[in-house]
Order: structure tokens, then sequence, then C-alpha cells
């Protein structure tokens, strides 16, 4: 009973991560774009959009070590 109780946490968690990338990749890649047209970036902005990127980046490792497959 306790093995299907970790089984069905670790595909609900697994889920929740797979949407949580999804949602920091969008985030990034506009933070990205955003960048892209600035003629004059400001820190702010160029600082945004590397810690996006390094959030999305961190989480995307997490999912390849936990070896976590998305079904879309």
């Amino acid at each position: 009973m306790l093995f299907r109780r970790k089984g069905w946490l670790r595909k609900e968690y697994d889920e929740k991560l797979i949407t949580e990338i999804q949602s920091l990749k969008r985030e990034w890649l506009n933070k990205k774009q955003l960048l892209d047209k600035c003629v004059d970036p400001s820190d702010d902005i160029i600082l945004e959009t590397k810690m996006a990127e390094v959030k999305y980046f961190s989480l995307f490792k997490e999912a390849k070590y936990r070896k976590v497959v998305s079904k879309h």
C-alpha cells in the first residue's frame, strides 16, 4: 500500500514539475525576446532575463535527473 502511494505522489509531482518548466520556459523566452528588441537594455532587464534562464535550466536539469517525460 505504501508503494502505491509513493508512485502516485511521484506522478503528481512530476506533472507539477513539467507544468512549472513549461511556464518558466515561456517566461524566459518572453524576457529574452524583449531583451533582443531593446536598443539599450537596462541592467535590471538583463538580470531578470538571466535569472529566468537559470530557473528554467535548473528545473530542466532536475527533470532530466529524475527522468521525467512530458506527455505533450
